[in-house]
């Protein structure tokens, strides 16, 4: 079994590093994300009993009073570190400029979803999941469609 200080790597790309007991993440360590993102955290027997996510761009989750991008302010992350864009010209997403969403595909934020095939993959274009009843309806209703984007700004001469 797995003891000591290590790391272990998933086959969803996901790699913990950290102490390790008896075969289970135990004491400090940190899952990294193939999105980048982080989860440090204290491990018990497996469980994680204190821990923080931190996403790739370096904003930091939070569970209470979690104020980013809610109904008082729409902002990205990237627009509160960077300041907003001149009147007329809008940000999409947190990544500027946006990716390019394939033809009739949606930007689920982990990959492109197809509505047609009901397949996720992401962004390299590798399955991820199939999508269920409930998130197939949250995607058509929440997320950014490829023939929805806007062209790009260009001042006046």
């Amino acid at each position: 079994r797995m003891e000591g200080q290590g790391s272990y790597a998933l086959p969803t790309g996901t790699e913990y590093r950290g102490a390790l007991r008896d075969g289970t993440f135990d004491g400090e360590g940190e899952l990294l994300f193939p999105n980048g993102g982080t989860y440090r955290a204290v491990w018990h027997r497996g469980v994680p009993t204190q821990g923080k996510y931190t996403f790739a761009d370096g904003l930091e989750y939070k569970d209470k009073k979690w104020h980013y991008c809610d109904g008082y302010d729409r902002r990205f992350y990237t627009e509160i570190c960077s300041g907003l864009k001149p009147a007329g010209i809008s940000q999409l997403t947190n990544l500027d400029p946006p990716r390019k969403i394939p033809v009739g595909c949606y930007d689920c934020g982990d990959g492109f979803y197809n509505p047609e095939t009901r397949v996720i993959v992401d962004y390299k274009l590798r399955f991820l999941r199939n999508a269920d009843d409930d998130e197939h309806e949250w995607i058509i209703r929440t997320c950014r469609k490829a023939w929805d984007e806007t062209t790009e700004h260009k001042p006046k001469p």
